[in-house]
């Protein structure tokens, strides 16, 4: 129940923040946008409010490391749409597409020929399949409230007007299972000196009753749905994780879920066979059936021993595709090869090719309409990562390199490919032309600042062209090439003032036309001051942060503000890495959901993402430093404030979400830079994420002394400012159970400490609804104006 910030005495009621963050939390969000893939179409996504905590209220059950909602067998409280507009795109008149009152519309997908977008449409009694005809600007409903979605997207497109596969509900299953009113024995489980250490997980299975309920909601068939409605089942009912189409549509890729269940991990880990079925439901191949993996070693990059990553190759009409770990799948061997790149053709009777070996764990592969694919390789240790490209007609013929650096080096990115609809209408590789050359699309960060950029690289010489790069104080990026030799692009402009428009743009002639005209929902921080402050750590590595500042302020005549740091660190192993800036400040920022930037309204100065890197260097591991390092950057970004005139350093509160709540109780305990501290939803006993938390690949019982110097909640005694502790009732994110708040609050409580610890039903580990949002913005500014805002300058 929440409790009052000036007594702790019991409140009945929701509060609601001070004007004008009420009012903005009520204004509609900017819509998202998705164009069609022949570039012919333009949707405009409606996005829902901050939704009612009745709706995030509706019963869920939790199964396996998800959360299911036992009424519509989907995801339990699932962010949805509630709106959809089309026009052509060039144009700025589009058509509202009629829809039910209330809609929650989630998995949307466009049809390979473009005519259509499908989407699933949530309903009290279940998810049904609907379908937008753009031309016409009409929707209609091909199924009922049928379809499973509690594990992945429910349906895939078939090539042409043949419909969608789908996973249904199985018919006459029954009542739901019941728990048993008394207990039929103890829950019992053992090990045998087996290794099996896994990271902390929520919402696994407890009971025979979980297993009951998991082989009850998971079930699910295979069915073909036509674009008349017509309903075809294809297999008998499974725990069918997943189906996915080659791209020829003629052969169906099956992944399900069987037993021994587990009570340690998810179900992502859970036995799982992969079958190929062809269009009647017929199984003609079993590519893999894979055990229990309970036993993934918690270094990074370690992996599921056997096949994994199956798929279907986008550039050949059946061709299947995995990546099987060399190494045991565990990063602690020594070894040549990490990995394995194979594939397999329809009809899938003869023997798999090998494309290529790995020296690091695989990361991924794109295809190209020529005879060649991209192949990306990377390790976490050494932050190192490489992508080859590689001869898919000679795979003996050497891979050539195509970029190496640590993947943290965001001056050295030299962009991500271009894609485009092949011949099947999946994604592969933009070639220009001739072929010869592929697209990099770049982020731009640099010393000067971050300008997106186009680059055409010649795949022989390995030379770079640019084509484009922003300037000017618009930040811009390019979304979409329209032809081959990027000579049409569509590029999304912004401004610190004007919300992001689509804009297309011929390169030749600087010729260009608008595609959206959305306009600032939140005009009062039009004139918010924003600045990309860059300052030195005290051992030389530079931080940057974001400096934001209430309209009309100026520190020479106004005098210093109360300031709020809001944080979240990162590991690195190379202090120049760790110096960059990635940030621009010509983006479009306004708050949303229970931001800290709603704090400038009330006369705070904000100080948001000030980095605070923890580096370790060759073979030292960051955390091994990690207070150190942390309160050493507090202090930079303290003195910076100081040195401006934007703070007088006495009235400074720090605060964070997740792991930027844990670092806010940090240095509040190791440190007297503060005066208050607002933690949400953090984890602050690192005993209780005893295999690993983070960026820390070590167990507790290797590294002890590192576990317990890095927990606040050891360190309780020392918290000797006042600390606002919010947590999520039923937060579900690993590691961070609503425990980790309630020991800490009963840590400082017991040793007279200054906290307060406020619980949100129904709520997760990201906020929600309108109810709690508005809330938690109450209690921030009741705590800071109570401990920070009334101090002594």
């Amino acid at each position: 129940m929440p409790v009052s910030a000036q007594t702790d005495q019991p409140m009945s009621t929701w509060q609601n923040p001070p004007e004008p963050i009420t009012s903005m939390l009520d204004v509609a969000p900017l819509p998202a946008v998705s164009i069609s893939r022949d570039n012919q179409w333009l949707v405009e996504l409606e996005r829902r409010a901050l939704l009612p905590i009745s709706e995030l209220s509706e019963p869920w059950l939790a199964i396996a490391g998800t959360k299911i909602n036992p009424n519509t067998w989907g995801p339990a409280q699932e962010g949805s749409y509630k709106g959809l507009t089309v026009r052509r795109l060039g144009t700025l008149e589009s058509t509202p597409i009629h829809l039910p009152p209330d809609a929650r519309i989630r998995n949307l997908r466009w049809s390979y020929d473009n005519r259509y977008l499908a989407f699933t449409l949530t309903q009290a009694d279940g998810i049904e399949l609907w379908v937008l005809d753009v031309a016409e600007a009409k929707a209609r409903p091909l199924s009922g409230p049928l379809l499973n979605g509690v594990y992945n997207s429910p349906c895939r497109w078939l090539p042409g007007d043949e419909g969608l596969i789908c996973k249904v509900r199985p018919q006459g299953l029954g009542v739901p299972p019941t728990e048993p009113k008394v207990p039929v024995g103890p829950v019992i489980e053992s090990s045998q000196g087996r290794v099996a250490a896994t990271r902390t997980y929520t919402n696994l299975l407890q009971s025979p009753h979980d297993e009951a309920l998991l082989e009850y909601y998971f079930s699910s068939q295979i069915a073909h749905i036509s674009l008349d409605g017509e309903i075809t089942l294809l297999d008998d009912p499974s725990l069918l994780r997943n189906v996915t189409v080659s791209p020829d549509g003629q052969w169906l890729l099956r992944s399900t879920v069987h037993r021994p269940f587990s009570y340690q991990v998810p179900l992502s880990r859970f036995p799982v066979r992969y079958e190929v079925l062809n269009r009647q439901g017929e199984v003609v191949h079993e590519l893999a059936d894979l055990p229990l993996a309970d036993d993934i070693p918690i270094a990074f990059d370690s992996v599921r021993q056997g096949k994994r990553g199956i798929g279907w190759r986008t550039d050949q009409p059946a061709t299947l595709f995995w990546t099987e770990a060399l190494d045991g799948g565990d990063a602690s061997n020594e070894a040549e090869h990490r990995d394995g790149l194979y594939t397999l053709a329809a009809p899938f009777d003869g023997e798999p090719t090998e494309l290529w070996r790995s020296t690091l764990r695989f990361r991924g592969v794109t295809w190209s309409t020529e005879d060649f694919a991209v192949v990306t390789e990377a390790w976490y240790d050494s932050r190192q990562l490489k992508a080859w490209s590689i001869n898919l007609g000679q795979t003996a013929s050497e891979p050539v390199l195509l970029d190496e650096r640590d993947f943290q080096n965001a001056y050295a990115n030299p962009g991500s490919p271009v894609l485009m609809p092949g011949p099947y209408g999946r994604s592969v590789l933009m070639l220009s032309e001739d072929g010869k050359s592929m697209y990099l699309n770049g982020g731009g960060a640099s010393p000067d600042g971050v300008f997106p950029f186009l680059d055409r690289l010649d795949l022989t010489s390995l030379e770079t062209e640019r084509l484009w790069q922003a300037e000017g104080d618009v930040f811009s990026r390019i979304t979409r090439l329209l032809d081959a030799n990027a000579e049409n692009i569509i590029v999304r402009r912004e401004s610190q003032t004007s919300p992001g428009n689509y804009h297309q743009l011929m390169l030749s002639s600087g010729e260009e036309k608008p595609l959206t005209e959305f306009v600032d929902p939140l005009a009062w921080y039009a004139d918010v001051q924003k600045e990309i402050v860059r300052y030195p750590r005290a051992d030389g590595v530079t931080l940057t942060a974001t400096l934001y500042l209430p309209p009309g302020y100026n520190p020479a005549t106004d005098g210093p503000l109360p300031t709020v740091l809001w944080v979240y660190p990162r590991e690195f192993k190379d202090r120049a890495v760790a110096s960059q800036n990635t940030r621009s400040e010509y983006t479009f920022t306004r708050p949303g959901r229970d931001s800290v930037l709603f704090l400038l309204t009330q006369g705070y100065a904000v100080l948001n993402g000030p980095t605070m890197p923890i580096v370790g260097e060759g073979d030292k591991q960051p955390n091994d430093t990690y207070i150190e390092q942390l309160v050493s950057s507090a202090e930079a970004a303290v003195n910076l404030l100081v040195e401006r005139g934007v703070s007088d350093g006495q009235r400074l509160a720090i605060g964070g979400h997740s792991y930027g709540a844990f670092t806010a109780a940090n240095l509040l305990a190791h440190s007297d830079l503060f005066q208050a501290g607002i933690a949400r939803s953090g984890a602050y006993n690192r005993t209780l994420t005893p295999f690993g938390f983070q960026g820390e690949q070590r167990n507790f019982w290797e590294t002890p002394e590192t576990y317990l110097t890095m927990s606040p909640f050891i360190a309780a005694e020392k918290i000797n400012e006042p600390l606002l502790l919010i947590h999520g009732a039923e937060d579900n994110n690993p590691g961070t159970y609503p425990i980790q708040s309630e020991r800490l609050y009963e840590a400082m409580k017991g040793l007279g400490g200054t906290v307060r610890y406020v619980s949100l039903p129904a709520e997760g580990h990201v906020y929600r609804s309108r109810e709690a949002v508005g809330h938690v913005l109450w209690e921030m500014v009741s705590w800071l104006d109570d401990h920070v805002k009334g101090g002594e300058p």
